[in-house]
């Protein structure tokens, strides 16, 4: 399973399409709270972030995840504007696995949920 901790209607529906036409089973999340709950009942194969969503503080999500000996090992991607360097940065810091703009990690999605699923 896959944890997408995205309410951006965008983002969410691309997510979607991409998983059905690979068959991944997706979850997704509006809240850290909720993310954090689902990845300690389910443990995720990754999970997907949208860094330029404040609402879920996503790195937030991130470093309590790095803090957890339990979540730590599970990937992460996040996305973000390729302008915003300091968040990319940040996000980084933090401990995001990938960081992407936005761009990429759409061309990227089949990939990365190939992968994950």
């Amino acid at each position: 399973m896959i944890l997408a901790v995205v309410d951006d209607l965008m983002f969410s529906s691309k997510i979607k399409t991409a998983a059905k036409q690979l068959d991944a089973n997706i979850v997704f999340v509006r809240s850290a709270a909720a993310a954090l709950d689902e990845m300690r009942r389910s443990r995720p194969t990754l999970v997907i972030l949208d860094l330029n969503n404040p609402r879920t503080d996503p790195l937030g999500i991130v470093r309590t995840m790095k803090a957890d000996p339990a979540l730590s090992v599970i990937p992460s991607v996040g996305y973000v504007s390729h302008v915003q360097v300091d968040l990319i940065e940040e996000a980084r810091r933090a401990g995001v696995g990938n960081v992407m703009a936005r761009s990429m990690f759409t061309d990227q999605l089949p990939n990365l949920l190939g992968t994950f699923k």
